[in-house]
C-alpha cells in the first residue's frame, strides 16, 4: 500500500503505477468535504467518470450517483459444476446453445420474461407477482419495467462475459459478468442530472465540474436514489441468476446430464433461486453504495469497480479472456474499507486498444492456449488480453486484501 498525503484526506493505493487522469480523480475524492477517513484505490484502478474504476469512497451525509456508476449492481457470479473434464467439441456445442438463449450486446429478448424472475418487492407476500406491486416500484424502475423484463437474462456489451473455466481444484466452473443493463443506466443518469441541478443551486459548481455531484441522504432525492439503486442491484443479481440457469441448461442439453443441476426437465418453470437446491452460486457486486460501519462510524461506502472483501467473504476476481481468474476469500483489511479489486483492470482505453493492438498477435495468444475466444476482428481488440493489466501483478498487489482459493483457467468465452 502506498499513501499520498498531499490532499485534505489521504489516498491509499494498492498499485505501483496509476494513470494521471485516475490519480487526479482520486485527489478530487480526497478533497471532498464529506469524504470519510481516506480514499482507497484498488490495484486494478483506471480512469472512470468522476471517480476512478477500482475506487472506494466512504462518505458522511451524502450519496454520489457517479461514484456508483451507470451499471448499478454490475458484478460476477460463478458456479462450480460436478464436471471434471469436457472436450472441445462439446464446448463448442455448449457455446452455440448459450448464444441461442442469451442475447448479447444491445440485443434483448423479443418477449417479456416472466415477472417471477424479477426481484420481488412485495415483502409481505413473496408469492405475489400481480401487477399491483408495480405501484410500489421506484419511479424510474417503474417507468422502465417493460423494457427491463425483456432485458432480464441478457448479457450486455463491453467487458461483460460468460466464461467456461477449469479450476485448479479439478472441476469445470462457469462464470458470468453482467449488470443491470439499461435499467441501471436510466436510474444513474436520472439522479445524476438531479444532483447536478441541486449542486449548482447550492453553488457547488466545482464539485459538478469534477463529475461528483451529490445528493444529501436526508433529502427526498437522496432517499429516492437509494431505493432505486437497491432495486437495480437486486435486478442485476436476478439477471445473472437467470443467465446462469440457462447456461446450466445448455450444459444439460449438450451433455445429456438430466440431474446435473435440476430436479425436473421443465427448466422454464424454475425460479432462479432453485439453482441453489443442488448447486451453490457465488455472487459479488462491484458497482453500488451501502451503509456500513468502518472505524467506529456508520458511513456510505461507494464501491465503483471494487468488491467487498470482508473477512471470510467469498469473492471473484476475473482476469481477461486469455488469463486466469480467481475465487478468493476476503481478509477484512480495514484500510481498504474491506474491499479488493473487481478484476484485472484496463491498461488502455477501448479505442486505443483497437488502434494499437495487433489482431493476429492477440488471436495467436488465445489460439495457442486452446481457448474458444471472442476476438474475431479489429473491433474486438478492446477486449483482447493485451488491453488489460497483468492479473498476476494485480493479485500480488492485494495479498493483504484477499487470499486465493481457486485458480481458474479459461476454456471458452462469450463476450458482449
Amino acid at each position: 500500500m502506498k499513501v499520498i498525503t498531499t490532499e485534505k484526506k489521504p489516498i491509499k493505493m494498492w498499485l505501483d503505477k496509476i494513470e494521471d487522469g485516475a490519480l487526479e480523480q482520486a485527489k478530487n475524492l480526497a478533497n471532498l468535504p464529506f469524504t470519510f477517513k481516506h480514499v482507497s484505490i484498488m490495484p486494478d484502478s483506471h480512469l472512470g467518470y468522476g471517480m476512478p474504476i477500482g475506487g472506494v469512497l466512504a462518505t458522511n451525509g451524502v450519496i454520489i450517483p457517479n461514484a456508483v456508476g451507470v451499471d448499478i449492481g454490475c458484478g460476477v457470479c460463478a458456479v462450480k459444476t460436478s464436471l471434471m473434464d469436457i472436450d472441445k467439441e462439446k464446448l463448442k456445442k455448449i457455446i452455440e446453445e448459450i448464444k441461442k438463449v442469451i442475447p448479447v450486446g444491445f440485443n434483448k429478448h423479443s418477449e417479456e420474461q416472466d415477472r417471477k424472475f424479477l426481484p420481488n418487492i412485495d415483502e409481505s407476500d413473496p408469492n405475489n407477482y400481480s401487477n399491483m406491486y408495480l405501484d410500489e416500484m421506484p419511479e424510474i424502475c417503474k417507468r422502465e419495467y417493460e423494457n427491463a423484463r425483456k432485458q432480464l437474462g441478457t448479457l450486455g456489451g463491453g467487458n461483460h462475459f460468460i466464461e467456461i473455466q477449469k479450476g485448479d481444484d479439478g472441476y469445470i466452473w462457469i462464470m458470468i459478468h453482467s449488470g443491470s443493463r439499461n435499467l441501471g443506466k436510466q436510474v444513474a443518469d436520472y439522479y445524476n442530472k438531479i444532483a447536478i441541478e441541486l449542486n449548482k443551486k447550492w453553488f457547488h459548481e466545482d464539485i459538478v465540474e469534477k463529475e461528483l455531484a451529490f445528493l444529501p441522504l436526508d433529502s427526498e432525492e437522496g432517499q429516492a436514489y437509494i431505493k432505486e439503486m437497491k432495486y437495480c442491484v437486486e435486478y442485476a443479481l436476478a439477471n445473472r441468476r437467470l443467465m446462469m440457469n440457462r447456461v446450466l441448461k445448455c450444459f444439460q442439453l449438450v451433455l445429456n446430464l438430466k440431474l446435473m443441476c435440476f430436479n425436473s426437465d421443465k427448466f422454464e418453470n424454475y425460479y432462479p433461486e432453485d439453482i441453489m437446491d443442488t448447486m451453490e452460486m457465488i455472487n459479488i457486486a462491484h458497482n453500488y453504495a451501502k451503509l456500513e460501519n468502518h472505524f467506529g462510524q456508520n458511513v456510505w461506502v461507494h464501491r465503483k469497480g471494487a468488491t467487498l472483501a470482508r473477512k471470510g467473504t467469498i469473492g471473484i476476481i476475473p482476469g481477461s479472456q486469455g488469463t486466469k481468474s480467481y475465487i478468493v476469500e476476503g481478509l477484512g483489511n480495514k484500510e481498504s474499507f474491506m474491499s479488493c479489486s473487481h478484476g484485472a483492470g484496463r491498461i488502455m482505453g477501448r479505442k486505443q486498444a483497437q488502434r494499437t493492438l495487433n489482431l493476429e498477435d492477440e488471436v495467436k495468444k488465445l489460439d495457442d492456449q486452446g481457448i474458444i475466444h471472442a476476438v474475431k476482428s479489429v473491433k474486438d481488440l478492446d477486449e483482447a488480453p493485451g488491453s488489460y493489466k497483468d492479473i498476476n501483478e494485480v493479485m500480488n498487489n492485494q495479498k493483504d486484501l484477499v487470499k486465493k482459493l481457486v485458480e481458474l483457467t479459461p476454456l471458452a468465452v462469450i463476450k458482449g
